[in-house]
């Protein structure tokens, strides 16, 4: 056992220091900043343990404290540093919704077309969600489109959204498109949330069931239809 805490310690080590690196490049004031919060948050605490005569005992808790805001600050200038790095990259958007974990159903590349303007899904307790990343003009086409296909399959009560990524209005910018599907309001149950996420992969997925070419579609190809309802025999 001993060894393996020997072997995991270092690795945790090293995967900080290099998301550290990676914010740095991103955010030059990063070491300045968690400095800063550190000290602050010791300082006040132990401040207050002079007032009122227990130092010891309020440095300790202001050293935990501290290194704890430390975390919390670090741990969302690193996402935001790593989302900056990302925008404007084919499948960002996917990256960001994969990274969710538990409570969310992510299929990425449920909807594509030939100039690669693509749509992602993402199923959980505030229903149906559509991200989509590319052209607005020619994303309203595919959303109404892969909506229409949606419509067949899911029952009356699912809560179906869809967003467009990008900077410009009416669209959601990648480093809030968490807490934009973070603040849909809760509306179906866990049990729902897994049905209706079969019902949808029973649809097929673009990706997977589909002879799509990476990189650049050929010009002249033309996109396959969806799986029928027959299939094989």
């Amino acid at each position: 056992m001993a060894r393996k805490d020997n072997t995991e310690n270092p690795g945790r080590l090293k995967q900080i220091a290099q998301t550290y690196k990676m914010t740095r490049r991103v955010d030059r004031k990063i070491g300045w900043i968690l400095a800063g919060v550190g000290i602050v948050t010791f300082g006040v605490l132990l401040a207050i343990g002079f007032l009122i005569d227990h130092p010891i005992y309020l440095g300790i808790l202001g050293l935990l404290l501290a290194l704890l805001a430390c975390a919390i600050v670090f741990g969302r200038r690193a996402e935001r540093a790593a989302y900056g790095q990302m925008e404007g990259q084919p499948g960002a958007a996917a990256a960001v919704l994969e990274n969710f974990g538990k409570g969310w159903h992510v299929t990425p590349a449920v909807a594509m077309n030939r100039s690669q303007d693509v749509i992602h899904r993402a199923v959980g307790k505030a229903g149906v969600v559509l991200v989509a990343e590319g052209n607005p003009n020619r994303l309203r086409a595919l959303l109404a489109s892969e909506k229409k296909k949606m419509a067949r399959v899911l029952g009356e009560g699912i809560p179906v959204h869809d967003m467009v990524v990008g900077n410009e209005e009416d669209q959601v910018p990648l480093t809030k498109l968490r807490t934009r599907l973070m603040k849909l309001p809760r509306v179906l149950p866990g049990s729902q949330v897994t049905e209706v996420n079969d019902r949808l992969r029973a649809l097929g997925d673009l990706m997977k069931n589909m002879p799509i070419p990476k990189g650049p579609m050929p010009k002249g190809m033309r996109m396959p239809k969806g799986p029928s309802g027959g299939g094989r025999r």
